[in-house]
């Protein structure tokens, strides 16, 4: 499955400020089959809501979203969640459902509405929860899991759906190291043995850099830049967009190599 998103403006109709300015404007972008697209940006600059206008939530006042080259306004709404899963942040999560009944909401583009779940769907629910790890946590209260189980169960809940593309809001956020590597080693085992592409927004630049195939930056002006994230996580380009003087290197550490970005100190603000 190709993901693409072309020449996207949005703005809020809201902005009573400036009614005109676009949150996002001009984006472009593609995800291929078995890619990992990370979106950075600084806080408040639109991540989040550049997820939701690709999904289509939000409306773009300008461009497009397309699956296979179908623009999803021509896709019924099961047609184009049982291409694509989204996973939000845990903490929006409703809390009072078990991690088997979570997972097996995922099975909903599948179900009828007046229809019950099949053996099926609870055997594809099943190999979603063992694909991720949690099988023991199936009966659980998702109140009564960690973050980083709860981030887990979500993305088990989208692999219910079988999707070939799955978007994630800030997978990583509030997990200690060693949740933020569980969750981002599935992502990559995802897309090396599953072939499921990835879009994933982030704070953490070199988790992006590490992990993702391609980057999307974006900067307060609207305006974003996207391409191979070697190309586009340079040290100019961070230090442009996030105003910190940042050292980008290799490590190698038991004969494995590492990407890490380092931040240095902050520039001055007329930088």
């Amino acid at each position: 499955m190709t993901f693409e998103v072309k020449n996207g403006f949005f703005a809020y109709s809201d902005n009573k400020k400036n009614p005109n300015q676009s949150v996002l404007s001009g984006i472009s972008y593609k995800v291929e089959k078995g890619r990992i697209l990370g979106i950075l940006g600084p806080n408040g600059v639109g991540k989040t809501t550049l997820l939701r206008c690709s999904m289509g939530m939000l409306k773009w006042n300008q461009g497009q979203s397309l699956i296979d080259g179908v623009d999803l306004r021509d896709m019924s709404p099961q047609q184009q969640w049982r291409k694509m899963a989204y996973v939000p942040q845990a903490k929006g999560v409703a809390q009072q459902l078990t991690v088997w009944d979570m997972v097996l909401l995922g099975r909903s583009s599948h179900i009828k509405p007046w229809q019950q779940p099949s053996q099926k769907d609870k055997e594809i629910a099943a190999k979603a929860i063992q694909q991720v790890g949690i099988s023991k946590l199936a009966d659980k209260y998702c109140h009564q899991i960690s973050g980083g189980e709860l981030q887990m169960a979500l993305i088990a809940r989208a692999l219910a759906g079988e999707p070939q593309m799955i978007v994630l809001d800030e997978p990583e956020s509030n997990l200690d190291f060693k949740n933020q590597l569980i969750v981002l080693e599935t992502l990559r085992n995802l897309s090396e043995s599953e072939g499921i592409s990835c879009i994933f927004n982030t704070h953490y630049p070199g988790h992006a850099l590490e992990y993702c195939h391609d980057a999307l930056v974006l900067d307060r002006s609207g305006s974003s830049l996207w391409g191979p994230v070697r190309e586009v996580l340079t040290q100019d380009n961070l230090r442009r967009t996030f105003g910190v003087e940042v050292h980008v290197h290799d490590v190698t550490v038991n004969g494995k190599t590492y990407s890490e970005i380092l931040p240095l100190s902050l520039l001055p603000e007329n930088n």
